[in-house]
């Protein structure tokens, strides 16, 4: 076991390096780069900018400066001669945002608190509400409420999430008087928390949280379903039936404990949520989240910033599904690396 977890930590260090490498030459993909997308929109609206100006800002950004040069100063760091001037990605200098003309790190702060906000609130709506449901339709397989949840969990599964979202905030706003978009008040907006921004926020995170969760859930429910049923009707249930085992206890010791795995497999994907959000949702509900600003930031090639939120997504989803392998392994020791070399 301690084999296998210090190889899965080493392979994440390069898999970390070449996820960044990957992450910059897909933003800078698309032809132009924040200055043109800038001068474009200027444009558009009829106004011009001085050639002088335009290679100022070029240098001031350092946009004048080759692709290689450009990554390797996102990710170690500027370098002035001999004296080292800026850190980079790996000392935690999340960078400068050419559009909000600020560091990443100041823009993103209340957004990524909100963000984590409803996206625990959503993980933990999942996990409550499918888990019971999920092992109460498997162990009565067939039944009236096992017909109803399925029902219920195709409709979850099929409808669009941001026709839910729309529905929900139609009837907030009639029976609960919610204001429509947003996750307080207006009058909260750009205040310092308190009690009252607090319990406002708590007052419309019921219907990101439903919206967000409705689609997890019902996909849940039917992979715990189809796991436990798979185990319930394998050979050593039968046996410890025969053997006059407890059904309660014959349930959680054996299938349902292997029945875990997705919930277990589930950390690799919902630790990058924390942090993204759901994008659709967030941008139909005006959600003051970080999924719209990471949008915003690619349409715009603000490289620094959307290379910011990508790469921490990354580095969640490395932790996550290395969370999850461990975890997996400690949970079914079918799992566990060179088990069949070991017998």
């Amino acid at each position: 076991m301690l084999r296998y977890f210090l190889q899965r930590v080493l392979v994440m260090v390069p898999t970390l390096l070449i996820i960044s490498f990957l992450i910059f030459v897909i933003i800078q993909a698309p032809p132009g780069d924040f200055l043109e997308t800038t001068l474009a929109e200027l444009q558009a609206r009829g106004e011009s900018m001085d050639q002088n100006q335009i290679e100022s800002l070029r240098a001031l950004y350092g946009l004048d400066q080759p692709f290689h040069v450009q990554y390797l100063r996102w990710l170690f760091g500027q370098w002035d001669g001999l004296s080292y001037v800026k850190g980079g990605l790996i000392f935690g200098d999340l960078g400068y945002s050419f559009e909000y003309n600020q560091p990443v790190a100041d823009i993103v702060g209340d957004r990524l608190a909100l963000t984590v906000i409803v996206s625990i609130a959503s993980i933990l709506f999942v996990w409550i509400v499918s888990f019971p449901i999920a092992v109460y339709s498997a162990t009565h397989q067939y039944g009236l409420f096992d017909y109803i949840f399925t029902f219920v969990g195709y409709l979850g599964l099929a409808t669009p999430s941001f026709l839910i979202a729309l529905i929900l905030l139609y009837f907030a706003n009639i029976w609960f008087g919610t204001s429509i978009g947003g996750l307080m008040d207006p009058v909260y907006v750009g205040q310092p928390w308190s009690a009252a921004k607090f319990w406002s926020i708590m007052e419309h995170m019921w219907v990101p949280v439903l919206v967000i969760g409705l689609p997890g859930t019902a996909g849940m429910i039917r992979r715990l379903r189809a796991n436990l049923l798979d185990e319930l009707n394998k050979q050593y249930v039968t046996t410890g039936r025969a053997k006059g085992l407890p059904p309660l206890k014959l349930l959680v010791r054996y299938p349902l404990r292997i029945s875990l795995n997705p919930f277990i497999a589930d950390i690799g994907s919902l630790l990058p949520e924390l942090i993204s959000g759901s994008v659709i949702v967030s941008v139909v509900m005006s959600l003051p989240i970080t999924g719209p600003m990471l949008l915003t930031a690619l349409r715009s090639q603000d490289m620094y910033l959307a290379g910011s939120f990508l790469m921490f997504m990354a580095f969640l989803t490395v932790i996550g599904v290395f969370i999850s392998d461990i975890l997996l392994a400690l949970l079914d020791p079918r799992i566990r690396l060179g088990a069949g070399a070991e017998k």
